[in-house]
C-alpha cells in the first residue's frame, strides 16, 4: 500500500534532484533528461505512482534494481541507484530510455531528495522528535494531546499510528521511510497542521529515514538494552541516538538525565539542551513526587503541578518530559499544567481491558525490555491487593541477550508468571520461553511482593499458544482469593494486532484475547479484522 501524498503534486526537474544528490547522469547523450520532471519518490516498486523517481536500493537478499521493470510499468520516470544497481540495469536493459541517476549510497541522499520533491515541508512545520528506548510513544501522545489543548493543529507519527488531522493510519514501523515521511509531512501541511510530534527510532537514524528534517526540539527519554541484534552493543546504540542531538538534525533538545546515558548525552550534545531529573540529580528542571502519580516540576521561572493519568512513576516522568518540552517551546507554566490535564489514551500502554463487576483488573502494556517490564510491574504492585499475574514473552530473531533479564524482572514482582509466545518469527517458540523461564528461576522475589501475598508463587508455560496463556492468567486470578483484588497484566505486544510465526503474520490482539478470556469465551483472532 502506498503512503498518503499531497495533491496536486508539484513537479521537480530531475536535473535539480541530481544536483542535490551530487549524482552522475548519463553523459553519452543516450538519454534526454532535460524535460524529465519528478512528482513523487518511492523505494518500493509496488507503491510507485506515475511521475515517481524509483529508488532501487541494495537489500539484504535482493537488489532493488531487479524491480525496475515493475516500477516503470507503474509509471516511474527515473531511477536512483548505486553503481551495482546501475550495472545490473545496464546489463539487462531494463531501464530502457528512462534516465538512471547513480550515487554511491542512494539511501543516504533519499531523504534530501524526497524533501525537495515534496516542497521541504518540515521547514514550515514545528517539528518535535522523540527518541529513547522506553516512553517514546506515551510521551508523544501526552505531548500531542497537550498541544491540541493549547489550540495547536497537530500531527502524530509513531509506533501505533499516524494522525493527519482526523484521519488515522496504522503504522508499519515506528518511523516511516524517508520517501513516505516527507509525503506525509507535505500532506499534513496541506491540511493545515501547525506542529508534528513524531517518534524517531534508532533504526530510522541509522537508515537515514529522517534525513531532510531538522527538528525544532529533540527529546530523549532514556536508554536501556534493546535492538542489540541491530546495533551490536550499547555504545553503538547510544551513538546512534546521540546523532539526533546535532545541528544537522535538531535545533534544541530536552534530555531526561535519570540514567547514565542521558547524562552522557547532555554533556556531549552539540545543540543547546534543557535537562530533567526525577532522581534528585542536578538538572535544569526537577520532578519531585511523594506518591509516583502526582508531583511538582521546578525549574527556571517557577514550577507547575502535574498528575499522571497513567499508573507508574515512569509515566509521571513521561508527563514531566512532555511538560519540559512544552516549556522549552515557550509555553507558560500555567498553560502547560492545564494542557497536560487533558484526557489521553495511549493504545497498548497500561491500557485497561474492562471486565464485569468482581473481575480482576486486566491491563495490556507494550513493555518488552527488562527495564520496561520492571517499571510496569513495580508500578502495578502497590495498587494490587491480591495476586499479580503476569503474561510475558519475547520476540524471536531479535536481541536474545535481554530474554533472561526480562524473565528475572517479571519474577521479582509476579506472584504468578505465565511465559507465553510473543512474535517467535523464525525461532523455536519453546526455546525462547525456556530462556525467559531460566531468568525467572534464578531470581528471588522482591520482599514487598512476598509480603503482599504470603509467598505462594507459580511459574509456568506450555505449547498451548498465546491466547491460551492469557486465558490461563485470567483463570489463575479468578481462583485465588478475591478476584477483584487481583491484577492480570499482559506484557510485550501492547497495541499490536498481529503475531509473526514462521514467516507469517497472524491476526492477534492482546486486548481482544483478554476481553474474550474475561467473558469465558474462546478467542477467534480473525474476528479482529
Amino acid at each position: 500500500m502506498s503512503s498518503p501524498r499531497p495533491a496536486p503534486l508539484r513537479a521537480t526537474p530531475l536535473s535539480a534532484l541530481a544536483q542535490r544528490a551530487q549524482a552522475r547522469l548519463p553523459a553519452d547523450g543516450s538519454v534526454d533528461v532535460s524535460g524529465v520532471a519528478v512528482t513523487g519518490v518511492s523505494l518500493d516498486s509496488r507503491s510507485v505512482a506515475p511521475g515517481d523517481l524509483y529508488a532501487a536500493l541494495p537489500g539484504r537478499q535482493v537488489h532493488g534494481a531487479r524491480f525496475v521493470p515493475a516500477a516503470l510499468r507503474q509509471g516511474a520516470v527515473a531511477v536512483l541507484t548505486d553503481p551495482a544497481g546501475a550495472r545490473a540495469v545496464a546489463a539487462d536493459g531494463s531501464a530502457g530510455s528512462v534516465p538512471v541517476v547513480v550515487v554511491e549510497e542512494p539511501r543516504a541522499v533519499l531523504g534530501e531528495l524526497a524533501a525537495l520533491v515534496y516542497g521541504e515541508p518540515a521547514t514550515r512545520l514545528r517539528m518535535y522528535g522523540l527518541t529513547g528506548t522506553n516512553g517514546k510513544t506515551t510521551t508523544a501522545y501526552l505531548l500531542q494531546a497537550a498541544l491540541a489543548a493549547l489550540g495547536v493543529r497537530t500531527g502524530l507519527i509513531g509506533t501505533v499510528e499516524t494522525r493527519i488531522g482526523d484521519e488515522r493510519l496504522a503504522s508499519a514501523r515506528t518511523t516511516p521511510e524517508a520517501t513516505d515521511l516527507h509525503a506525509i509531512l507535505a500532506l499534513m501541511l496541506q491540511r493545515g497542521t501547525d506542529a508534528v510530534v513524531m517518534e524517531v527510532s534508532s533504526h530510522a537514524l541509522a537508515q537515514h529515514r529522517v534525513d531532510g528534517v531538522v527538528y525544532d526540539l529533540a527529546v530523549f527519554t532514556n536508554l536501556s538494552q534493546d535492538h542489540l541484534d541491530f546495533h551490536g552493543d550499547m555504545r553503538s546504540y547510544f551513538e546512534t541516538k546521540a546523532a539526533l542531538f546535532t545541528p544537522d538534525r535538531a535545533r534544541r533538545g530536552v534530555v531526561c538525565v535519570d540514567d547514565a546515558w542521558g547524562r552522557a548525552l547532555a554533556e556531549r550534545a552539540a545543540i543547546p539542551v534543557r535537562t530533567l531529573a526525577s532522581t534528585g540529580r542536578r538538572a535544569d528542571w526537577t520532578l519531585s513526587s511523594a506518591d509516583g502519580r502526582s508531583g511538582q516540576v521546578t525549574g527556571p521561572g517557577g514550577h507547575l503541578s502535574l498528575r499522571s493519568q497513567l499508573p507508574g512513576a515512569f509515566n509521571l516522568v513521561n508527563t514531566a518530559t512532555a511538560a519540559v518540552t512544552l516549556l522549552a517551546s515557550g509555553y507558560a507554566a500555567p498553560d502547560v499544567q492545564r494542557a497536560l490535564g487533558a484526557p489521553v489514551v495511549v493504545p497498548g500502554r497500561m491500557e485497561v481491558v474492562a471486565g464485569r463487576p468482581g473481575d480482576p483488573r486486566c491491563i495490556v502494556d507494550y513493555a518488552h525490555t527488562p527495564e520496561a517490564v520492571e517499571a510496569a510491574l513495580a508500578a502495578l504492585r502497590p495498587s494490587t491487593r491480591g495476586r499479580l499475574v503476569v503474561v510475558l514473552g519475547a520476540g524471536g530473531d531479535r536481541d536474545r541477550g535481554k530474554r533472561r533479564a526480562m524473565g528475572a524482572a517479571a519474577a521479582r514482582w509476579a506472584d504468578d508468571l505465565v511465559v507465553a509466545d510473543d512474535n517467535p518469527r523464525s525461532e523455536d517458540p519453546g526455546a525462547i520461553r525456556a530462556e525467559i523461564l531460566a531468568g525467572a528461576a534464578e531470581t528471588e522475589p522482591e520482599p514487598t511482593a512476598v509480603a503482599a501475598t504470603g509467598g505462594s508463587r507459580t511459574r509456568q508455560s506450555s505449547d498451548a499458544g498465546r491466547a491460551a496463556h492469557i486465558a490461563t492468567a485470567v483463570r489463575i486470578a479468578r481462583e485465588h482469593g478475591r478476584s477483584a483484588d487481583n491484577t492480570v497484566v499482559v506484557l510485550g505486544k501492547g497495541h499490536e494486532t498481529g503475531q509473526e510465526i514462521a514467516g507469517t503474520v497472524h491476526p492477534f490482539d492482546d486486548r481482544a484475547a483478554l476481553a474474550a478470556a474475561l467473558l469465558g469465551q474462546p478467542y477467534h483472532p480473525r474476528a479482529d479484522r
